[in-house]
C-alpha cells in the first residue's frame, strides 16, 4: 500500500502541516488508526508540558515530605505520602533491597 504525504491541520494552533508517507507508515506499525490532531510544534510543547509537571498535577510548589524512621534500620529518611500506623516504611536503600528480594511489592514505603 503505497502512501503519499497529507497535509493536516493543528488542532490547537489551527495551522497546517505535514503528516509524512513515512510518518503513515510508523503509526501504522504502531497500530495505531488515528492521524495526529496536533502539529510538531504543538505535540512537542504538549510532551514537554507532561514531563515536567504541568499536566494532570498541579504546579503548587515542592511536594509534601513526610520525616520516618525505617522499620529495617532506623535510618531517618523522607517519604512523599503520610505513614499509616502499623505499616512497616522504610527508607530508599532497604526499600530497594526489600523489593529486589520480594520480586516487586509494594509502590509504598520508600523514603529519600
Amino acid at each position: 500500500m503505497l502512501q503519499s504525504d497529507k497535509t493536516l491541520v493543528c488542532s490547537n494552533c489551527g495551522s497546517q502541516f505535514t503528516f509524512t508517507a513515512s510518518e503513515q507508515q510508523f503509526y501504522a506499525s504502531k497500530g495505531f488508526t488515528n492521524e495526529p490532531r496536533r502539529c510538531p510544534t504543538c505535540r512537542s510543547a504538549r510532551k514537554n508540558e507532561r514531563e515536567t509537571g504541568g499536566y494532570g498535577r498541579s504546579n503548587s510548589g515542592p511536594r509534601q515530605m513526610y520525616d520516618i524512621v525505617c522499620a529495617n534500620c532506623g535510618k531517618e529518611a523522607q517519604v512523599p505520602f503520610e505513614p499509616r500506623q502499623g505499616r512497616p516504611v522504610y527508607c530508599n536503600d532497604c526499600y530497594s533491597r526489600e523489593r529486589a528480594s520480594s520480586g516487586g511489592g509494594s509502590s509504598r514505603g520508600y523514603g529519600r
